[in-house]
C-alpha cells in the first residue's frame, strides 16, 4: 500500500448484493484485504455459497434481505449497527436486469426500479446519517455504461442506472462538507448471472475480449476505495476492449 492510500483492513463496509456476480467478486477481494464486511442477498442458498467461498481474511457477516423494500433496508442497517458498530464505506451493488418496459408486467418493472434505484438511495441515506455522526465515509455505487450506450432492450435497466449516475454526481456536492466521498464505477458487459446468454457464450465473449470478468470490476472498486483521503474518484468507466451489447 503506497503512502497516503487508504488501507481497508478493519474498515466497516456494507456491500449490497454480495452473493453473485460483481458483488461476490468484490466480497472476496475486500475480505482478503482484512475489511469487516456485512453483505446480503435475497436467497439463503446463494448467500451460503458466497460465504463458503471466502478464504482467510476479515470478519464477514451475511444476512438475507431485499434491497427493494423499506423493511429490508431497515434490517440491513440494524445488522450494520449491531455487527459492525457503524459504517465507513458503502458499496452498493445489488441490481437486477430487465426487459423492455412494454414486455414487463407492471409489478415486475416497478420491482426492478425499487431494487436498482430506490434501494441505492435508501442505503445511501442510512449510510450518510451514520457517516455524518462519525465525521466522514465513502459511498460507492456500481452503475453501468448503459447510461451512455442506451442499447436496445435496456430501457428500464438504463433508466435505473442513469438515475444512479445523476444522483451520485449531485449527492457528491451535497455531502462534500461532511467529509463523505461519493464515487461511481460504470462497467461495460460483464460475465455475470445477469447476462441472458449461455455460459458458453459468455466464456467465448470473455475470450474475445467482448466481456469483462467480475474480478476486473472488483479490482476497479478496490482502486476507488483505496485512494488517499484527498483523492475523489468521481466516475470510473471500465469496458472490455470490444464492448458486447447483447
Amino acid at each position: 500500500m503506497a503512502i497516503g492510500h487508504t488501507a481497508l483492513r478493519g474498515k466497516r463496509i456494507l456491500l449490497t448484493g454480495g452473493t453473485t456476480g460483481i458483488g461476490r467478486a468484490t466480497l472476496q477481494l475486500l475480505a482478503g484485504e482484512g475489511a469487516r464486511l456485512l453483505t446480503f442477498g435475497r436467497h439463503q442458498e446463494q448467500l451460503n455459497d458466497a460465504l463458503a467461498s471466502l478464504k482467510d481474511g476479515g470478519e464477514v457477516v451475511g444476512i438475507t434481505a431485499d434491497a427493494a423494500t423499506a423493511e429490508g433496508i431497515e434490517a440491513v442497517y440494524a445488522a450494520v449497527d449491531e455487527k459492525l458498530g457503524g459504517i465507513d464505506m458503502l458499496v452498493a451493488c445489488a441490481a437486477l436486469g430487465a426487459e423492455p418496459i412494454h414486455e414487463m408486467a407492471d409489478q415486475d418493472w416497478r420491482y426492478v426500479i425499487d431494487t436498482n434505484l430506490v434501494g441505492y438511495l435508501a442505503c445511501a441515506k442510512a449510510a450518510i446519517e451514520r457517516m455524518e455522526r462519525q465525521g466522514g465515509g465513502h459511498l460507492l455505487f456500481v452503475g453501468s455504461i448503459s447510461t451512455e450506450i442506451k442499447a436496445e432492450g435496456e430501457s428500464v435497466y438504463s433508466a435505473t442506472k442513469a438515475g444512479i449516475q445523476a444522483f451520485a454526481e449531485t449527492l457528491r456536492k451535497e455531502v462534500a462538507d461532511k467529509n463523505i466521498k461519493v464515487s461511481v464505477v460504470q462497467p461495460g458487459s460483464v460475465d455475470t448471472d445477469m447476462q441472458e446468454c449461455s455460459a458458453d457464450e459468455k466464456h467465448r465473449a470473455v475470450a474475445a475480449q467482448q466481456m469483462l470478468q467480475a474480478d476486473e470490476v472488483a479490482e476497479a472498486i478496490h482502486f476507488i476505495l483505496t485512494r488517499s483521503p484527498s483523492c475523489d474518484v468521481v466516475n470510473l468507466r471500465i469496458e472490455p476492449r470490444i464492448q458486447k451489447t447483447s
